[in-house]
């Protein structure tokens, strides 16, 4: 994983209020809860007592309590209370903290700090016009059997989309790449498709194409991606590492079709279930590719269509370097 980082890890919906859930992110087993107030929390779900999972807990005003022997702690992992010392004891329990992880919610996203918290970002990825209105988006999920790295290069991939796509987004037989085009803009990679049938022509190098204005990619490190269709529709992925083989997909569609927003709910709705056939027509061949990490330097023998791909491969490393 890349340290320092805002990871988008899950929908803010799916931790209600008064709950306590056991969430696996970033190799991580944590304990994701909300206290009533709409607080939200996340620390390691071992207590260091004994060692018991503290989702299985309860959630007191302030505290998540130990479900073995009723330790508490508070959202920053410090041990505030051990009932077996008494309520009069001024023993110092530091000792028991627990690894804490900074949370925040933005975008209907809930976003997980992975590093020093001395460094934590002022703001999280993600893209701003998503949240103009009338902009309104409609959710589905998917777990892959793969890293995210995987799942994340597949979304920056131009050549597999006659093959993988035949008969949805990569209709048309074009199976010659030009370029393709990338821009690199601090930790944010645009592209876009310039395919063309092949009737003998020569490639265009990706000095002779430009990324297109309407029709576009766009990725943000660490883990999130979209995809411009047009002004008014966009699909978007937060791809939320569960370990080094697993990986939840959050697919959202976008869309501003209407200048009534709940004309564009209706929009949305059924648009996921497009975004459903062409993610499951991608995992159906991502899950296979071995291994399962990637990296800049690996024995892949890459073409001159797969540069997205290496810049990604190449600045998640300068990142992970750091």
């Amino acid at each position: 994983m890349i340290i320092n980082q805002w990871y988008a890890v899950m929908p803010s919906n799916q931790i209600r209020k008064r709950q306590i859930s056991a969430v696996r992110r970033l190799n991580l087993d944590l304990a994701l809860f909300r206290y009533a107030s709409g607080d939200l929390g996340c620390v390691a779900d071992q207590c260091t007592h004994r060692g018991a999972a503290l989702s299985k807990g309860k959630l007191n005003v302030d505290c998540v309590q130990c479900p073995f022997h009723g330790l508490e702690f508070d959202t920053k992992g410090k041990c505030r209370f051990i009932p077996a010392n008494g309520i009069a004891s001024k023993q110092d329990i530091s000792r028991y903290n627990v690894r804490y992880f900074p949370v925040r919610e933005e975008h209907g996203i809930i976003y997980l700090w992975y590093g020093d918290e001395d460094k934590i970002a002022d703001e999280v990825p993600f893209f701003e016009d998503l949240d103009d209105m009338p902009f309104a988006y409609s959710e589905i999920s998917d777990n892959w059997n793969a890293h995210y790295s995987r799942c994340i290069e597949n979304q920056l991939d131009v050549v597999h989309l006659p093959f993988v796509h035949a008969n949805t987004i990569g209709r048309g037989n074009r199976k010659l790449v030009n370029g393709p085009a990338v821009e690199l803009d601090k930790d944010t990679i645009r592209t876009s498709a310039d395919n063309e049938v092949d009737v003998g022509q020569h490639p265009k190098t990706a000095s002779e194409v430009t990324v297109s204005r309407d029709l576009f990619l766009l990725f943000k490190f660490p883990n999130i991606w979209m995809n411009h269709i047009s002004d008014k529709i966009r699909v978007m992925i937060f791809f939320a590492p569960v370990d080094d083989e697993k990986t939840i997909l959050y697919l959202r569609f976008y869309s501003k079709a209407s200048k009534l927003r709940f004309v564009n709910r209706i929009y949305a709705f059924f648009g996921k279930f497009g975004n459903r056939v062409i993610e499951r027509q991608d995992k159906r061949i991502v899950v296979t590719q071995k291994p399962k990490v990637t990296s800049y330097r690996m024995h892949e023998k890459l073409l001159a269509g797969d540069l997205p791909v290496i810049e990604y491969r190449k600045r998640r490393d300068e990142l992970k370097s750091k």
